[in-house]
C-alpha cells in the first residue's frame, strides 16, 4: 500500500479499459515519481498487473492520449514494449490471448501522429517487435497500411509512418531462419520499386527546398530522405539472393554515386553551424554504408560497381576535388571502401589462374587497370604527406594531456571509426598488395628528408614524423630494400640525441620506428647502443617520449634475439627509470602499460632482477589499494607479481604479508572482483607455491577458496589441479590433514561428470599424493580407488586413461603394499570373487595393456610395482611370472643408456644429484635462443608421442571412431607445423663446417631426425589401419557373416577395424571420410619425407660425417622408445 493513496488489490480481475484506466494511470504517475517510497510500491503493482488480461489495452489507450504527461506516456510505452518480449509469444507463460493481441495490433497502426519524437521512436520499435513475431501471417495488413500512410500529405503522419516502416524493415531483415528470409525477400521484391520512388521524391524535395533557402522545409524533407534511404539499405542488402539480376537494385546503387555528389555539394551551402548540417552528414555517411554493406554481403554482384567506387573515393579523398567538401567520417568510409576492395578475397585469383572463376578474374582486371603506378604513387604520397601528419588537435592533446595521447587506443576495429587508424590500415593493405610500385616512392621520400631537420620548420618536422611512421608500418615489406642497421648507426641514433624541445616529435617517432624494426632487421651488436639510448630517453623532459621509450623497451626485451648478458649492464638504471616513470604517470591505462613493460623485463632477466626490486615491492601495495575501482589495472599488478615471484624465487616469502591477501581476494568466487582477477590470481597462487621454501599457516588457509573453484568446473580447473599438486609437494602431511576430506569429496563429485582428460588430471593429482605421502594419501583417497581398479579390470579402452589408472595402482602397490592387500580383499568381497582370481585378472590385464603406457618413467613404475609382487608365495603371481619378467625387461631396455664416460649401461631415470650438468672449460653454455629451439623440438616430440597413442587407440578399439580420426587429424596437422618450425629454427644455425659445434645443437638435430622417423612410421601405421577398414568394407557381404568371421580369424596378423554404420548412407559417408583421411595421411607423409631429406642436407658437417650409432650416443637418454622383441617364456629370456 502507498501511504496517502488508494490501496491496490493483490490480484486484479480482467481489466476494463474505462474503469481501469484511472487506476493504471495513477500507478504510472507514481512510478514516474522521484520519491522512492512512492515509486517502489507502484512498480510492484505494475509488475503484478503485467499478466492481467486487458492491461496492455489500457497501456495502449494511455500512451495514445496526447493530453497526458509525457513522462507517464513514456513509461506506458516502455511497459508495453517489455510486455511484448515476455508475453506476446503463444508459448510464453501468461501469454496474451489472441483476441487481445488482434485488438492491440489494430490500435497500434492508428497512431501515426505522435508529436513527441522519443515516444514516436519507442512506438515504432514496439510495432517492429510485434511485426517480428506476427508479420505477415497474423498481421498481413501492417505493410499495406504503412505504405498508404507514407503517401499522405500530412508531414507529421508521413514522417511517423516512415519511421515505423524503417524499424519494421530493419527487424524483419534481421531474421535468419530460411523461411523468414524467403518471406522478407518476397516483401522486398514487392515494395522495392515503391520505396525507390519514395526516396527519389524526398531527395528531390530536399534539394529543391535547400536551393530555395527554405531551411525548415529542407530539414523536414531531409529527415524523410534519411528514413527512406535506411529502408532501401535494408531491402537492397538483405532482400535479394541475386541482386545483380534486378535492374531496380542496380539502378539504385548506380544512382547512389550521383546522389552522393549532390549531397557533398550541399555541404558548401550548409555551414558547420547550421541545424541541417548534422542530418546532411548522416545522410552522406548512410550512402557510403549502402555501398560498404552491399560489398560485404554481395562481393560478386558488386563487381560492376568497383570501377565507379574506386574513381569516386580516390577523387574525393586523394585529389583536390574534395577540398572543402569532405569531412572526417566520410573520409574514413571512403578509405574503408577502398580497403575492402583491395583486400577482398573474392577478388584475388588463385595461384593457378586457370582455377579462378570468371568473376574473380574480372574483378582483378578492373583493380589492376585502375591502380596504375601513377595512381598508386599519388595515393601513397597523399596518405603519408597529408593523412599521416599530426593534426592540430593531436598536437594540442600532446601538450595538454600527454598520457591520453601516448596510450591512445588504435587496435581492434578502431580503423572503422577513426581517421588515423583507418589511414594506417589502408596504407598497409595497399603497400602489401603493390609493394613493388610503392617501395621506390617511399624510399624517395625518406631520401628527401636525410639529415637532421630544422627545428624552426614545424612542417618539415611533421612530414618527417609521417614518413618515419610509414617506414615503420611497412617494415616487413621493406626488409630487402632498407639497410636498417646502417640507417640506425648513421642517422637515427644522431636524431635521438637532438635535445631541442621541438624535436621531441622526431625523438618519439624514431624510438617508435626502432621498435617496429627490432624484430625485423636489427643486429645484435647494435643493442648496447640502443640500451644507452633508452637510458637517455627515459630521462627526456617530455612524458610522451618517455612512455614511447618504455613501449619500445618492451619490444626490445621481448624479442627472440634478446640476450640477457648484453642487457645486464644497463638493468639497474633502466629498471630504476621504469619505476620512476610508473610513479609519475597517473592514468590507469598508462600505469597498466608501464606495468606490462616492468613485467616483461622481470620475466626476461629472471633472477638477475633481485637486487633492484626493493622500491617496486614497496610501491605495489600502495598501487593495489589505489586501484580498488580499476580491476584491469589490478590484473596488470597480478601479472607483475607473477613475474616478480618467479624472479625472487624463495626470497618471495618476504612479500607474503601483501601477496597472500591479494591471492585470497582474487580467487574468492564470493567477491565480485574474481570475474576479472581469477585467472591471473590462480597463476600467482601457483607460482607462489612453486617458489615457497616452506608452508605457512596463512598460505595453507588460502586453500579454503579451492572447494568453490572446483565446483565452477571452468577453464581454470587445470590450474587448480596444479595448485593442489603444489601443496602436496610442499607439505603433504599438513595439507592432507587439513583438507583431505573436502578434497576427496570434490574429486568424487568431479569424476561423476567430467571428460576423459579431466579424469586423467584428477587421478594424476591422486598419484602425486600417493607418491609423496603413501600412507596418508591412500587412506584419504580410498573412495576413488574402486573406480580406478574397476577401470583396470574392465580394460579401459582409452590408452591415456588406462595408463593413468595403472599409474595410480602402481604407486599404491609399490609404496603402500599393506594398504593394497587390504583394498584387494575389500574389492574381492564387493565383486564376490576370490582374492587370487582378482589379483590374477589384474596382473593379466596389466601385462596385456602395458603398451598403453608410452612414457619410460611410467613403464618403469609399472614394472617395479609388478616386480614387488614376486617375493610373495601366491601361486597366481608365480603363474604370471613370465609376463612380469617380459614387461620388466622391455622397461629395462627403455630406461637403460650407455654412460659415455665409463662405457657401461646405466638407468637414465636415476637422479644422482640436483645440479645442472657441468660444462667443460672449452664448452660454451647454450644460449637463450638454443633453449627456445629445444622447446620447439621437444613440443614436436610430445606431439609425436600423442599421435602414437592415438594410433594405438585406433587399433585397440577395433572400430571406426570418427572422434578418434578427427583427433588424429588435428594432432597430425599440428605435428607437421611444429616439425616445419623446428626445422626452420635449426636450419638457421650457422656453425663451423669442419669444427666443433655445441653438443646441445647436435642433440637437437639428432632428436628431430629421430622424431621425424618415428612420426613417419606412426603415420604409415595409421594409414594401414584405416586402409584395412576400407578393404573390410569392400569385401563385406551381409549374407556371408560367418565367412567373414573366419576370414578375420585367418588374417589376425592384420588389424581389421569394424564399421559401426547404422545405414547404407552412413556407411557411404564414413567410407568417403576415411578415404579422405588416408589421402591426407599420404600427403603429410610426403611432406615429412621431404622435410627429413632437407634436415639431413642442412645438418652440420660434423654430424654428417658420423654413422648412426655415434649419432645416437650424443644424447644422454633414448629419444624414442624402440620396441624390443617380446619374450614369452623364461627360456627365451635366458637364451637371449
Amino acid at each position: 500500500m502507498v501511504a496517502g493513496h488508494a490501496c491496490y488489490p493483490s490480484k486484479a480481475p480482467p481489466m476494463d479499459v474505462q474503469s481501469a484506466s484511472s487506476v493504471v494511470l495513477q500507478a504510472l504517475t507514481q512510478a514516474a515519481s522521484q520519491d522512492t517510497a512512492v515509486l517502489k510500491p507502484a512498480e510492484e503493482q505494475l509488475r503484478q498487473w503485467e499478466t492481467q488480461p486487458g492491461f496492455y489495452t489500457v497501456l495502449l489507450s494511455i500512451f495514445n492520449n496526447h493530453m497526458l504527461d509525457v513522462n507517464v506516456r513514456w513509461l506506458a510505452v516502455l511497459y508495453f514494449k517489455n510486455g511484448i518480449d515476455r508475453y506476446w509469444r503463444r508459448v510464453a507463460p501468461h501469454a496474451l490471448s489472441e483476441e487481445e493481441k488482434a485488438s492491440l495490433r489494430a490500435g497500434l497502426i492508428t497512431n501515426f501522429n505522435e508529436p513527441v519524437n522519443q515516444i514516436a521512436t519507442q512506438i515504432a520499435v514496439l510495432i517492429a517487435k510485434v511485426a517480428r513475431l506476427d508479420c505477415p501471417r497474423q498481421w498481413p495488413e501492417l505493410i499495406p497500411v504503412l505504405l498508404e500512410s507514407v503517401k499522405v500529405q500530412d508531414i507529421l503522419r508521413q514522417h511517423r509512418a516512415l519511421l515505423t516502416f524503417y524499424h519494421v524493415t530493419k527487424t524483419l531483415a534481421s531474421k535468419r531462419l530460411a523461411a523468414d528470409r524467403r518471406l522478407f525477400q518476397d516483401l522486398a521484391s514487392s515494395i522495392y520499386g515503391f520505396t525507390c520512388s519514395l526516396w527519389n521524391h524526398h531527395t528531390d524535395s530536399y534539394l529543391q527546398e535547400l536551393q530555395a533557402g527554405h531551411q525548415d522545409a529542407a530539414l523536414s524533407s531531409l529527415e524523410r530522405t534519411l528514413l527512406s534511404l535506411k529502408v532501401l539499405r535494408k531491402l537492397t542488402v538483405h532482400g535479394f539472393v541475386e541482386p545483380h539480376k534486378n535492374m531496380e537494385v542496380m539502378g539504385f546503387l548506380s544512382a547512389v554515386f550521383e546522389r552522393l555528389k549532390q549531397f557533398l555539394e550541399c555541404c558548401r551551402l550548409v555551414g558547420p553551424g547550421s541545424v541541417c548540417r548534422e542530418k546532411l552528414e548522416k545522410t552522406v555517411i548512410l550512402y557510403t554504408k549502402v555501398l560498404l554493406d552491399f560489398l560485404e554481403h554481395h562481393p560478386y554482384p558488386f563487381i560492376p560497381l568497383i570501377q565507379r567506387s574506386l574513381e569516386f573515393t580516390v577523387t574525393y579523398v586523394f585529389t583536390d576535388v574534395g577540398e572543402g567538401l569532405v569531412f572526417e567520417r566520410f573520409i574514413v568510409q571512403c578509405m574503408s571502401l577502398i580497403k575492402m576492395i583491395v583486400r577482398n578475397d573474392a577478388y584475388r585469383p588463385d595461384k593457378n589462374v586457370d582455377e579462378s572463376n570468371a568473376e574473380t578474374l574480372e574483378a582483378h582486371r578492373i583493380k589492376s587497370a585502375f591502380f596504375t603506378p601513377p595512381t598508386l604513387a599519388e595515393i601513397g604520397t597523399r596518405l603519408v604527406s597529408k593523412y599521416f601528419l599530426l593534426t592540430q588537435e593531436e598536437v594540442a592533446m600532446w601538450e595538454e594531456d600527454p598520457e591520453s595521447f601516448a596510450v591512445e587506443e588504435t587496435g581492434g576495429d578502431s580503423w572503422k571509426y577513426s581517421l588515423r587508424p583507418c589511414t594506417e590500415v589502408l596504407f598497409l593493405d595497399i603497400f602489401h598488395n603493390y609493394s613493388a610500385t610503392l617501395t621506390p616512392v617511399l624510399l624517395q621520400m625518406v631520401h628527401n628528408l636525410q639529415g637532421p631537420s630544422d627545428v624552426d620548420d614545424p612542417a618539415q618536422l611533421l612530414l618527417k614524423d609521417s614518413v618515419y611512421n610509414a617506414v615503420g608500418l611497412a617494415a616487413y615489406e621493406l626488409f630487402d630494400s632498407v639497410d636498417f642497421d646502417q640507417w640506425f648507426s648513421n642517422q637515427l641514433l644522431a636524431e635521438l640525441q637532438v635535445s631541442h624541445n621541438r624535436y621531441k616529435v622526431i625523438r618519439r617517432r624514431v624510438i617508435w620506428l626502432i621498435g617496429q624494426w627490432i624484430s625485423v632487421k636489427f643486429k645484435s651488436e647494435l643493442r648496447p647502443l640502443l640500451y644507452e639510448s633508452f637510458l637517455s630517453l627515459m630521462q627526456d623532459p617530455d612524458l610522451v617520449v618517455r612512455i614511447e621509450t618504455a613501449t619500445t623497451l618492451k619490444l626490445a626485451v621481448d624479442d627472440f634475439e634478446f640476450r640477457t648478458e648484453q642487457f645486464l649492464p644497463y638493468l639497474e638504471s633502466i629498471f630504476a627509470l621504469l619505476f620512476q616513470l610508473l610513479q609519475q604517470v597517473s592514468d590507469c591505462d598508462t600505469k597498466m602499460q608501464i606495468l606490462h613493460v616492468v613485467s616483461c623485463v622481470i620475466e626476461r632477466v629472471s633472477t638477475q632482477i633481485r637486487p633492484y626490486v626493493a622500491c617496486l615491492v614497496q610501491y605495489l601495495p600502495v598501487l593495489w589499494k589505489q586501484s580498488e575501482e580499476h580491476n584491469m589495472l589490478r590484473c596488470a599488478i597480478l601479472t607483475t607479481l607473477i613475474h616478480l615471484v618467479q624472479g625472487l624465487g624463495a626470497e618471495s616469502r618476504n612479500l607474503y604479508p601483501f601477496l597472500l591477501p591479494v591471492i585470497h581476494l582474487s580467487t574468492d568466487v564470493c567477491l565480485p572482483p574474481h570475474v576479472y582477477l581469477l585467472e591471473d590470481g590462480l597463476e600467482l597462487w601457483l607460482v607462489t607455491l612453486e617458489n615457497c621454501p616452506a608452508i605457512t599457516p596463512e598460505l595453507l588457509r588460502i586453500f579454503q577458496n579451492m572447494t568453490a573453484l572446483l565446483e565452477l568446473s571452468s577453464e581454470n580447473v587445470k590450474t587448480c589441479f596444479q595448485i593442489i599438486s603444489a601443496y602436496i609437494y610442499l607439505s603433504a602431511t599438513e595439507f592432507l590433514q587439513n583438507y583431505a576430506e573436502a578434497l576427496c569429496r570434490s574429486f568424487c563429485d568431479l569424476l561423476k561428470d567430467i571428460t576423459m582428460e579431466g579424469q586423467v588430471q584428477v587421478l594424476k593429482v591422486v598419484e602425486v599424493a600417493v607418491k609423496v605421502s603413501p600412507v596418508l594419501a591412500s587412506q584419504t583417497f580410498q573412495p576413488l580407488f574402486p573406480l580406478v581398479f574397476r577401470g583396470v579390470l574392465d580394460g579401459e579402452r582409452y590408452p591415456v586413461v588406462m595408463s593413468t589408472y595403472l599409474g595410480v595402482v602402481g604407486r599404491v602397490l609399490l609404496q603402500n603394499s599393506c594398504f593394497f592387500r587390504t583394498f584387494l580383499m575389500q574389492m574381492a568381497m564387493e565383486l564376490n570373487q576370490e582374492v587370487d582370481h582378482l589379483l590374477g585378472s589384474m596382473i593379466e590385464m596389466w601385462v596385456d595393456r602395458m603398451d598403453n603406457i608410452t612414457q619410460p618413467e611410467r613403464r618403469k613404475l609399472s614394472s617395479l610395482a609388478l616386480l614387488s609382487l614376486l617375493p610373495s608365495d601366491s601361486s597366481v603371481v608365480q603363474d604370471k611370472f613370465c609376463g612380469i619378467i617380459n614387461i620388466s625387461v622391455e622397461a629395462l631396455h627403455d630406461v637403460m643408456t650407455e654412460d659415455r664416460e665409463t662405457g657401461t649401461l646405466k638407468d637414465c631415470m636415476l637422479m644422482n644429484h640436483l645440479e645442472e650438468p657441468k660444462l667443460s672449460d672449452d664448452e660454451e653454455p647454450p644460449t637463450e635462443q638454443d633453449k627456445r629451439r629445444k622447446l620447439v623440438v621437444q613440443e614436436f616430440n610430445t606431439l609425436v608421442a600423442l599421435y602414437r597413442e592415438l594410433v594405438i587407440s585406433v587399433g585397440e578399439i577395433s572400430a571406426d571412431c570418427p572422434a578418434l580420426r578427427a583427433e588424429m587429424h588435428k594432432t597430425r596437422t599440428k605435428g607437421c607445423e611444429m616439425a616445419q618450425a623446428a626445422h626452420q629454427k635449426l636450419s638457421a644455425i650457422s656453425g663451423p663446417e669442419d669444427g666443433e659445434i655445441h653438443p646441445e645443437i647436435c642433440r637437437l638435430f639428432v632428436q628431430l631426425q629421430c622424431c621425424l622417423e618415428m612420426y613417419l612410421t606412426e603415420m604409415l601405421k595409421s594409414g594401414c589401419l584405416l586402409g584395412s577398414l576400407q578393404l573390410h568394407r569392400r569385401g563385406k557381404d551381409a549374407t556371408a557373416s560367418s565367412k567373414m568371421e573366419s576370414q578375420k580369424e585367418d588374417s589376425s596378423a592384420v588389424p581389421i577395424l569394424e564399421e559401426s554404420c547404422s545405414s547404407e548412407l552412413d556407411c557411404c559417408l564414413a567410407y568417403s571420410l576415411v578415404s579422405a583421411d588416408i589421402e591426407n595421411i599420404e600427403r603429410d607423409m610426403t611432406d615429412m619425407k621431404n622435410l627429413l631429406s632437407k634436415l639431413r642436407e642442412t645438418m652440420p658437417l660434423p654430424l654428417k660425417n658420423q654413422d648412426d650409432s655415434s649419432l645416437l650416443n650424443l644424447t644422454p637418454y633414448p629419444l624414442v622408445r624402440r620396441r624390443k622383441r617380446r619374450f614369452f617364456g623364461l627360456c627365451c629370456l635366458v637364451s637371449s
